[in-house]
């Protein structure tokens, strides 16, 4: 009897060890994250965070989280969050050909006006539509002026802060209401016998541009395969490189995004049978003017495009152009004004930090799409938007499904791979240039609880050692 007592007595007293050796209790979020930090930040960098639980309706970590950064791309959720919270965010992105004039015997007696409405998809199927529309209206002959109308905007084709090197580049085009295609001409060649120059095939076709083909078949020593153009000199000529091995693709911007739009808008014009007869000789196939309708005013076609389509573009491809097109549409509807700049729109986005209850004067706005070195915000800043978004069911609904997932699509499609706790768990808006890598977006912890974070890494020449850190912290938050 004293035996088994003794042991009763034994068990007792060693219950606690042996909890303590197998139960490992689990560290709290911020020592987890703040080890990351200590063990896993890129060498010379820093970084700011904000976490948010948007089910629970409190803050779950911070670090810096007030501190000013370069946001890159993730200023786009800024620009469309504000967009999206305007009353006529559903509007969509129109381009519209309109006449002044009479029909009078297969002639058009007087100008006809392409005005532009800054559509960031219209391409080359939507130009071949407005042109199909044009010409089945009672005329082959234009006897007056055609005028591309670009004044919902300022002339300013880039915006504040961006590098003048980063040309001719595709995700930096010349910004114009009036866009084809980007502004963008992608070059793709298929190579031929070897030595020989490869086939090369331009979309849009059109004449505004030449091209230089220096392409060798299957030849090592030609060098890389590279597209670019005359840019020094505002030329539109492109010349391709290098060899080609196997099918590949190239893209290159185009001079002046309006002059490419109405250049080949008249080609077509032409190739549909319709010719222009300007007022004199020397003149040119096309003007620019702004369209003020009248009694004589006739609607001949319009192109439409969604702005959730727009905006998926926006977050998935991290689109520059569609971003700036946002900010210049936002602009319009904020300030009733026909004309306006890309201030115009940020002034939109400062209302809304100051009816969040921040001063607008602590951060530096400078574009709608990031790429600029000027902009400074904070992490903090970035949740408050989120935030915004998710307490407004119309604004989260399309900002949501247009956001990257976690090793799915978009720029997280290569990230938070099968097996990881991010995977498919986190929908999130990436940006990065030199040095800049930031990630944030919505989460959904193990909990179930919705999570709204910002993560802004600095000073860090490797992205590939940003992201992983982003992706070990998205993954704490989940845990």
């Amino acid at each position: 009897m004293k035996r088994i007592l003794l042991l009763l007595i034994l068990s007792v007293c060693l219950l606690p060890l042996w909890s303590q050796e197998t139960v490992t209790p689990v560290k709290p979020l911020s020592a987890r994250i703040d080890a990351l930090i200590e063990h896993k930040l890129p060498a010379g960098s820093n970084v700011a965070i904000s976490v948010y639980d948007l089910t629970a309706g409190k803050p779950l970590y911070g670090y810096q989280a007030d501190k000013l950064s370069r946001p890159a791309s993730t200023m786009k959720l800024l620009t469309t969050i504000t967009a999206l919270s305007r009353p006529e965010a559903d509007e969509p992105f129109r381009t519209e050909v309109w006449y002044q004039g009479t029909i009078e015997r297969d002639t058009l007696q007087g100008n006809m006006y392409v005005i532009g409405g800054y559509d960031p998809e219209f391409d080359e199927e939507a130009l071949d539509s407005l042109v199909a529309a044009v010409a089945r209206f009672p005329f082959s002959v234009i006897k007056g002026k055609v005028y591309g109308d670009v004044s919902m905007k300022d002339s300013l084709y880039w915006g504040s802060g961006w590098l003048w090197d980063d040309t001719p580049y595709s995700f930096q085009p010349y910004l114009s209401p009036l866009m084809l295609n980007k502004g963008v001409v992608k070059v793709t060649a298929t190579p031929g016998e070897r030595g020989d120059s490869a086939r090369l095939e331009c979309t849009p076709a059109s004449s505004y541009y030449t091209l230089t083909n220096k392409t060798q078949s299957r030849t090592p020593s030609a060098g890389r395969f590279r597209v670019s153009r005359d840019w020094l000199v505002n030329g539109n000529n492109i010349t391709v490189t290098g060899n080609v091995d196997a099918r590949r693709a190239g893209t290159v911007n185009i001079f002046s995004s309006q002059d490419f739009f109405m250049h080949t808008f008249m080609e077509r014009l032409q190739a549909r049978g319709i010719r222009c007869i300007p007022a004199a000789e020397a003149e040119v196939s096309y003007l620019f003017g702004e369209f003020r309708q009248d009694c004589l005013s006739v609607r001949m076609a319009s192109y439409e495009t969604s702005v959730q389509d727009v905006v998926k573009q926006i977050m998935k491809e991290s689109d520059n152009l569609n971003a700036e097109a946002m900010l210049c549409r936002l602009g319009v509807q904020s300030s009733g004004k026909k004309r306006v700049s890309a201030e115009d729109g940020l002034s939109a986005i400062r209302m809304l930090i100051k009816e969040m209850g921040y001063n607008p004067d602590r951060y530096n706005l400078a574009d709608g799409c990031g790429l600029s070195n000027y902009n400074y915000i904070s992490p903090e800043l970035l949740v408050s938007f989120l935030r915004y978004a998710y307490s407004r069911t119309d604004v989260f609904q399309k900002l949501y499904k247009a956001l990257p997932i976690g090793g799915v699509d978009g720029t997280l499609e290569f990230r938070m791979k099968k097996g990881t706790l991010s995977h498919r768990n986190v929908h999130a808006k990436t940006g990065s240039f030199t040095a800049i890598n930031c990630l944030a977006g919505y989460l959904k912890a193990r909990n179930g609880h919705e999570i709204a974070f910002a993560i802004m890494n600095q000073n860090a020449l490797s992205g590939r050692e940003a992201r992983a850190f982003q992706d070990a912290v998205c993954d704490e938050v989940i845990r």
